[in-house]
């Protein structure tokens, strides 16, 4: 039984997305969080929870919004309310060093999650 000859031919669809997908990311993300830890010396952990944890001085909330990139460093610290010089429960927070890593920001709210986040 012969064959028939059938020319190739190629077909073209138009592609339609189904979700939306950013082409930027988390570019220019930002941290919006308050400044709102109660005062006392602050300490923050360089090198990770666990490791030995610096002090930074005494902190005082400056009650500020900061926003902050979500690139910027932000660490597990605590503010020794005790003034032991060594962490103790209700005493945890995230420290952010601010703009030029010069200064230290605390916040009580410990899941980041939780913080608002915009576009700058």
């Amino acid at each position: 039984m012969k064959r028939r000859y059938e020319r190739p031919s190629a077909y073209i669809e138009e592609f339609t997305p189904n979700e939306y997908v950013a082409a930027c990311g988390d570019k220019n993300k930002v941290y919006k969080f308050e400044c709102n830890a109660p005062e006392g010396k602050l300490y923050y952990y360089p090198n990770g929870r666990g490791k030995r944890a610096k002090k930074l001085g005494s902190y005082h909330p400056c009650q500020a919004k900061h926003e902050a990139s979500t690139d910027d460093d932000f660490y597990d610290g605590f503010v020794d309310y005790i003034r032991n010089g060594r962490e103790d429960e209700g005493e945890a927070v995230i420290v952010w060093r601010g703009p030029w890593h010069n200064d230290g920001h605390a916040t009580m709210n410990l899941n980041k999650n939780e913080w608002d986040t915009n576009k700058s």
